[in-house]
């Protein structure tokens, strides 16, 4: 049995880990895009839990972290479409990546690498605010944020 004070240490960093996700979240949300605050709350909160148990089990860390890349990925590329000439849900998917690679710090125990990657990846989402006035009006109608299309993503 693991000692209770190692799980309420754990228990811990997912309570940050998901607190960070949905951090991240709430711009989505608030925006009414896919994957908002629960989705990376959850995804964030999963990736702390893989990569902080992953060595009490006899896991490899770095494996661990390297199969949470891999398989965030592929979640991340069913969200990606292609409608007409726009393709959508790039910015969705890199969210989802950049949430999983927070939920991976907070697991490690490098918690200020964590909330500094939290707040630059919702900082970097409130980018649209300035970048949509940048284009001119006609790729304001014509491109999403991405550059790829009319819509969000």
């Amino acid at each position: 049995m693991l000692d209770p004070t190692l799980q309420w240490q754990i228990v811990g960093r997912l309570a940050l880990a998901a607190f960070l996700g949905a951090v991240i979240g709430l711009e989505r949300e608030y925006r009414g895009y896919p994957a908002g605050v629960r989705t990376t709350a959850l995804v964030c909160m999963g990736s702390a839990l893989f990569a902080d148990t992953s060595g009490m089990f006899g896991g490899d860390s770095s494996r661990v972290a390297a199969q949470i890349v891999s398989g965030i990925g592929f979640l991340g590329a069913g969200l990606i479409f292609r409608e007409g000439y726009s393709v959508k849900g790039v910015t969705t998917a890199a969210t989802i990546w950049a949430t999983a690679a927070v939920g991976i710090a907070v697991g490690g125990q490098a918690y200020i690498v964590a909330i500094a990657g939290a707040l630059f990846t919702a900082a970097l989402l409130e980018l649209r605010i300035v970048t949509k006035n940048i284009r001119p009006a006609r790729a304001n109608q014509d491109m999403d944020e991405n550059g790829s299309g009319r819509g969000e993503e």
